[in-house]
């Protein structure tokens, strides 16, 4: 397996009422949410999304995720999800998303996908292509894809 230095893309989103709880903080599912869109548009940013590679007969499905919290987000908290692909294996790679408060820097929650590469047809497992490791492991750090609706300088 190879290990991969971080290199971050950026995802600003505004949390919105509706993802609220009783409790006035952010509901714990919304987190996995908010991954798998990072998760999305880290990989629209790298390779144009997924369709590039069910054009070429392969997806990826979601095998592990993980979520720890730091500290509750609460409405209209803007959140920085920064993503890299940490792991790189034979059928698998590991992304790890990191949510902090994007005005106060504090931690919010951390999560960690496996994703296995299969067949878009058959989803039986296959190899991650050589040159589709090598561009997650390149990553698509210093973009940032700003849902948040904020001015960046």
């Amino acid at each position: 397996m190879t290990k991969a230095e971080p290199k971050t893309f950026e995802l600003l989103l505004r949390v919105r009422y509706a993802e609220c709880d009783a409790q006035e903080v952010v509901f714990n599912a919304r987190y996995a949410d908010y991954a798998d869109l990072a998760a999305t548009e880290f990989m629209r940013a790298l390779i144009g999304g997924y369709q590039a590679l069910t054009n070429q007969g392969l997806d990826n499905q979601v095998v592990n995720l993980n979520i720890s919290w730091q500290s509750p987000a609460r409405f209209d908290d803007i959140l920085c999800l920064s993503v890299h692909v940490s792991k790189v294996g034979n059928t698998s790679f590991t992304m790890q998303i990191d949510m902090q408060n994007w005005q106060t820097k504090q931690a919010v929650a951390s999560a960690e996908i496996v994703y296995v590469m299969v067949d878009s047809l058959t989803f039986e497992k296959k190899p991650v292509p050589n040159e589709f490791k090598a561009t997650l492991l390149k990553g698509a750090a210093g973009r940032t894809m700003n849902l948040a609706g904020v001015e960046l300088s």
